[in-house]
Order: C-alpha cells, then sequence, then structure tokens
C-alpha cells in the first residue's frame, strides 16, 4: 500500500462524518459543549499520534498497541495493552453496525435492527476476506462520497445561517452557564471514538510501502486533517440546537444529526446524509474495523497469546482469514445483543483503546526515555508524559458502567497474563528479537525486528 491508500485507509477507519453517529450523545455528556470537546480530544490524540510515530519507526510490524509495548517494556505489558485494545477491536465492528442499523430503521421503520446488523457485518467481512487491496480500491470511492456529503452539509449549514435559520455562537466551544471540565472530560470517551483509527494505520506496517516510515507519517496527516473535518461539522451542526436542548434518550438521541439536516435544511438532504452514513461512511468503517481487528488478532495468535488457529493466513489473498471469521461472528453476537446500548458499547470500546494508548506512552517513555536516554525531549518524554495524563483524567471521568465493565476485562486479563507467564508461555525479551513472525501480507517468515539503540536510529 502506498502512502496514499494508508491514508485513505486511516480516514476510512476513522470516517469523516464519524461525529454525526454520535452527535447526540457528545451533545447531552458535555452540555452542547461539543465543538471544545473535540478539540480537546484531538489534543490528547496528538500526543498519541505522536508516540504510535516513533514506536512505528522503530518497530515496523504488525499489531499496532499490543506490538509497540510488547517490545517497549516487555511481553507481560504488552500482553496487557493488547488485551485493553482488544476490548476496543472486538467490539468495534458490532458497535459501528448498530449505529449503521439505527440509521437504516429511521428510514425503514418496518424492518428489525438485528436484520440490518447482519447484513452489514456478513458484507463487509465478504469483501475483507477478497485482501487489502480490493479494500483499499473500495475506500477511495467511499472516501469521495462521504467528502461530496460533508461538503455539500457545510455549504448548505452557511447558506441557512443567512435565511436566520441559526446563528453564528461560542455556544458550542463555551457555555459560561453550563461549562464543566469534568463535563467535557466526560465526553472524551465517547468523541475518542471518531479519532479511533490513527492506531488503525499502525497494523499496515508490514503491508505499507516503506513500512514504518510510512506509517508514521500517514498517522500524522490523518490525524491533522480529521480534527479539521470534526470540529467543523459539529460546530455548524450544535449552531442550530437551542440553548438548554437534551436529546431524549434512545431515537432522538442517535438520529439527533439526521434529523436536525431534515429540520434545517430538507427532507431529502436527511435521507441522503442517513444513507451516505449508514451505506457508505459506517459501512466503509465496518469493513475497516473487521480488517484492523483480524490483523491484531493475528498477531497476538501469532505470538502464541492467542488460539493458534487465528493465526492462519490465506494463501490467495494473503489475508488473515479465520481472525476475520472470528471477528465477523463474535459482531453478530455483539452487534444484536447490544443494539439496544449503544452509549455503553461506545463508553467499552474508547476504555480499551485509551487504556492502551496509556500503556503505549509509557512504553515510548521506558523505551526512547530510560533505555535509550533520549535527548529528544518533548517527543520522548513530554508528550507522552501529557498524552497518558489526559487519557488517564477522561478514563477517571467515563461513566461508571464502563469504568466497572472495563476494569473487569482489563483484571481478566491480568489473571491471563499471569497464566502465560507460569505455563511458559510468556517470552522474556531477550528471546523476543529473535522470534520468527509471518507477515500477512506476503505469507512469508522473518525475523522481527531488533531493538535498535537511539543513536543508531
Amino acid at each position: 500500500m502506498s502512502l496514499a491508500d494508508v491514508v485513505i485507509y486511516g480516514l476510512i477507519y476513522m470516517v469523516p462524518i464519524a461525529p454525526i453517529a454520535v452527535f447526540g450523545i457528545v451533545y447531552n455528556f458535555s452540555s452542547g459543549a461539543v465543538a471544545l470537546v473535540y478539540i480537546v480530544a484531538a489534543i490528547a490524540m496528538v500526543f498519541s499520534a505522536l508516540s504510535y510515530r516513533e514506536m512505528a519507526l522503530s518497530f515496523p510490524i504488525a499489531g499496532s498497541a499490543y506490538s509497540y509495548v510488547r517490545y517497549g517494556i516487555n511481553q507481560f505489558v504488552g500482553f496487557l495493552a493488547g488485551w485493553a485494545i482488544l476490548l476496543d477491536y472486538l467490539l468495534l465492528p458490532a458497535l459501528l453496525s448498530v449505529f449503521a442499523a439505527s440509521a437504516m430503521t429511521s428510514l425503514v421503520p418496518g424492518l428489525p435492527a438485528w436484520i440490518w446488523i447482519v447484513v452489514f457485518v456478513v458484507m463487509t467481512a465478504a469483501i475483507n476476506l477478497r485482501g487489502i487491496t480490493f479494500t483499499a480500491t473500495m475506500n477511495k470511492i467511499f472516501l469521495i462520497i462521504q467528502l461530496l456529503v460533508l461538503a455539500v452539509f457545510v455549504g448548505w449549514a452557511l447558506v441557512a445561517v443567512t435565511q436566520g435559520k441559526g446563528h453564528f455562537s461560542l455556544d458550542p466551544l463555551f457555555r459560561a452557564e453550563t461549562f464543566s471540565w469534568s463535563l467535557v472530560f466526560g465526553a472524551i470517551p465517547i468523541a475518542a471514538l471518531s479519532f479511533i483509527g490513527f492506531d488503525a494505520i499502525s497494523t499496515l506496517n508490514e503491508e505499507a510501502k516503506g513500512g514504518g516510515k510510512t506509517v508514521s507519517k500517514a498517522t500524522m496527516i490523518v490525524l491533522w486533517l480529521v480534527t479539521a473535518l470534526f470540529v467543523i461539522q459539529v460546530y455548524i451542526a450544535a449552531i442550530f440546537v437551542p440553548a438548554g436542548t437534551v436529546f431524549a434518550e434512545g431515537d432522538d438521541t442517535n438520529n439527533a444529526f439526521y434529523n436536525l439536516t431534515g429540520q434545517v435544511m430538507a427532507h431529502w438532504f436527511q435521507v441522503v446524509v442517513t444513507l451516505t452514513a449508514a451505506l457508505i461512511a459506517l459501512f466503509a468503517n465496518i469493513m475497516a474495523s473487521n480488517a484492523t481487528s483480524s490483523r491484531l488478532v493475528f498477531s497476538m495468535a501469532r505470538d502464541r497469546q492467542l488460539p493458534k488457529i487465528l493465526a492462519v493466513v490465506n494463501s490467495r489473498t494473503k489475508a488473515p482469514a479465520n481472525a476475520m471469521i472470528f471477528i465477523t461472528g463474535l459482531s453478530l453476537i455483539v452487534g444484536i445483543v447490544g443494539v439496544e446500548n449503544p452509549a455503553l458499547l461506545t463508553s467499552l470500546v474508547t476504555f480499551g483503546a485509551l487504556t492502551a494508548y496509556i500503556l503505549l506512552h509509557i512504553s515510548v517513555l521506558v523505551h526512547f526515555g530510560a533505555r535509550m536516554q533520549s535527548r529528544r525531549i518533548f517527543v520522548h518524554w513530554v508528550s507522552p508524559t501529557l498524552g497518558a495524563a489526559v487519557l488517564i483524567y477522561a478514563l477517571w471521568s467515563a461513566s461508571d458502567n464502563a469504568k466497572v465493565v472495563g476494569l473487569a476485562w482489563l483484571a481478566i486479563g491480568v489473571l491471563i497474563a499471569v497464566y502465560f507467564r507460569m505455563t511458559g508461555r510468556s517470552l522474556a525479551q531477550s528471546d523476543l528479537d529473535d522470534t520468527p513472525v509471518e507477515s500477512p501480507a506476503t505469507g512469508k517468515s522473518h525475523v522481527a525486528p531488533t531493538i535498535t539503540t537511539y543513536q543508531e536510529r
């Protein structure tokens, strides 16, 4: 995959119109300060993106935070990072299917949501099983459609403002009577769902031309692009929402953005936005999420941290087929069961991702700071420290249900990691440097990169 392919993959995974699906949820959580939430979330993600960039340059292998923490700290903590982000990757395809099904049921109320979930999950899995090259081609088409619809929305909204339907205001950024940092940070785990995706780029280290260099460059490009797109669209949408509005739980919250376009613009455009979100944006995101999730499962299985059968690579398409089938089955179950509670699923997905990001920041401090004695103070010392601090506070501000389930998931991971160590399945760091690994892109084995000194790199 070229740099452009990787950037497009990242944009598709993060979804240029991602805030549409969670606009009502974030608006309620933040008491209307949606633009501020996305700005603060973007700042937190910049720190994480820098850490991903640095680790991708040193360890150009698949596995995302799992592989980086594994080589940056040790196998035990690496497994915990993989286990944490596994909560994100295992649930995200199902959550996106729930969002897409919710959008479609607003247009076709007679058809149960679970049917749409089955359709989306099965179709995206079928596309992914054809290989990454075919997926990249589909991504380009989906991206162009999303950007066109978003451009029409922004242009039409500006015209609506001139017609008196709304007015520019600082309320989406700051409203004195309702402002609270706890509210803003409490909404970040929800808003962060829109930003989760640059870490997915790191799973393409073995399939990108140029490896870690291409991935690291694409990571920063994607993050800056989506930040601008996210803040613009949520700000514009929020200026049409009356002050003090609280969207009712259920369809009113889930479909807040869609209903807004129908009220401010036209019903036919509401249909266009809904179809674009469900059949284009979310469908593409489910497809990218399925691909990324399967590659994490593949990477962990390849390292004997999950059942070996999940590490099988299809000889023709070079896709991790068994891992994809596993993710597909899990997505169907979780999606159908969790269709009535997207807010909890959203919190759980981001809880897992943000926990892994925190461990990633710590691995940067350990590897570059303590081990390599790096003199790049900001990138290897200040940035990971600030990034970890912001994310820890965001997790502390998350909903109680998300914290309970998330911590329970981590506790299970700790028990499994201890079991692996006691039974000899946890490798020592000295053994890791010469472990043969198989690439999903080529199907061939190669030796994982040895840890080089900071000066050598």
